[in-house]
C-alpha cells in the first residue's frame, strides 16, 4: 500500500499552552497534509478528508520539537480509502543544557495515532 511521511519543526507560535505546550489538534493538522500526500499518490486527485474514527493523543509535543508523521493507506473502496496514521518526536529541544541544544532520540516517542477515512469522488480520481 501507499505510505507518505512528512518532518516538521513545532515552531514557537504553535504552542498554545503554558510551557509551550502543543494542543493536539495539530497532530492531526499534520495526518490531514500526509493524507493529501497519498491520496494525490493514488487517486491523481486530493481528495477529501471524510472523518477519523480512532483518535490517541499519547505523549506532549512542544515548541521546537521536531514532529515525523506518517501514513498509510490500509483499505480502499471504490472512493474510500481507509488510512492509519502514527506522529513521532525525533529531535526534541534540551533548554536545561542552553538555548540552542537538542537530542536527536535514540527511540522515537509516538506522541499520536489515528486511523480516518478519506474520500476521492470517482469522476475525480485519475488512476
Amino acid at each position: 500500500m501507499e505510505k507518505s511521511i512528512i518532518r516538521v519543526r513545532i515552531s514557537a507560535g504553535e504552542a498554545h499552552y503554558g510551557g509551550n505546550l502543543v494542543d493536539g489538534a495539530h497532530m492531526l493538522q499534520l495526518f490531514g497534509d500526509v493524507a493529501t500526500e497519498l491520496l494525490i499518490r493514488f487517486d491523481g486527485d486530493e481528495g477529501l478528508f471524510a472523518g477519523y474514527e480512532k483518535v490517541e493523543f499519547l505523549a506532549p509535543v512542544y515548541a521546537g520539537d521536531y514532529i515525523e508523521a506518517v501514513g498509510e493507506i490500509i483499505k480502499t473502496g471504490n472512493s474510500s480509502r481507509k488510512m492509519s496514521f502514527e506522529a513521532r518526536k525525533v529531535i526534541c529541544p534540551r533548554p536545561d543544557i542552553n538555548d540552542s541544544a537538542c537530542d536527536v532520540l535514540e527511540e522515537p516517542i509516538i506522541v499520536c495515532r489515528a486511523i480516518g477515512t478519506c474520500v476521492t469522488p470517482k469522476e475525480k480520481q485519475r488512476r
